[in-house]
């Protein structure tokens, strides 16, 4: 099977470390994981690797935000991936900063990148990982917020949490939706240890250094 994972975010310097931007930085840890890296084509910067059996394509589009769905739609007619096969990394306001939310359909709730997408792809039924940012932010400020660094203490808490969306990812290319469902939307931050240990006794897609497990709280 052949998977389209997709990260969105804005290209340049002066993004790279934002909440928005969370989306690539999950993209490059995936690329890092496989042993592949990322080569600039059309729409995007896209890289290619295996997980097991599954055949898998990271995008990290190139058309700001609010134009991924061009990125995605290319992508997907030129790799021939189904809709179901797709998932889209993204940075969510509404979740507490870390948390995890695997989906197979739903709104794009506000967020203009998959906002875009459900419009070139015509439906809101393809898969998305959310990844809470978080919205502590004075009222008027919310553009400031996303496109402003995480906060010292939130950056030294993102490798694990970052792992932690990778696996996500993985168990979805492998189990499927609804299992990496189960798995991955239920579990805190603070379960990250007891999670990724379990992961690597079960047969990890990738080998774990003892960092990827300390967890600084």
């Amino acid at each position: 099977m052949k998977y389209l994972i997709v990260g969105l975010g804005n290209i340049g310097r002066e993004y790279e470390a934002t909440r928005h931007n969370i989306g690539f930085r999950i993209a490059d840890a995936l690329a890092a994981r496989l042993g592949t890296s990322f080569a600039t084509k059309r729409y995007g910067d896209v890289a290619t690797g295996r997980i097991k059996n599954a055949q898998v394509v990271l995008l990290k589009p190139s058309t700001y935000m609010n134009l991924s769905g061009e990125a995605v739609r290319y992508w997907m007619s030129t790799e021939r991936i189904t809709i179901n096969h797709i998932l889209v990394l993204v940075d969510d306001l509404a979740l507490p900063f870390g948390t995890l939310r695997l989906k197979g359909k739903g709104s794009d709730a506000g967020h203009n990148g998959l906002k875009n997408i459900a419009q070139l792809l015509g439906s809101q039924a393809y898969p998305r990982l959310r990844f809470g940012i978080g919205n502590d932010y004075p009222q008027g400020k919310q553009i400031d917020y996303v496109l402003g660094s995480f906060h010292p203490e939130e950056e030294a808490r993102l490798p694990q949490l970052i792992e932690y969306a990778c696996e996500a990812t993985a168990a979805f290319c492998l189990e499927g939706i609804t299992s990496a469902m189960n798995k991955y939307n239920s579990a805190a931050p603070t379960e990250l240890n007891v999670m990724m240990t379990n992961i690597e006794n079960n047969g990890a897609p990738w080998a774990y250094s003892q960092a990827d497990r300390d967890i600084r709280n």
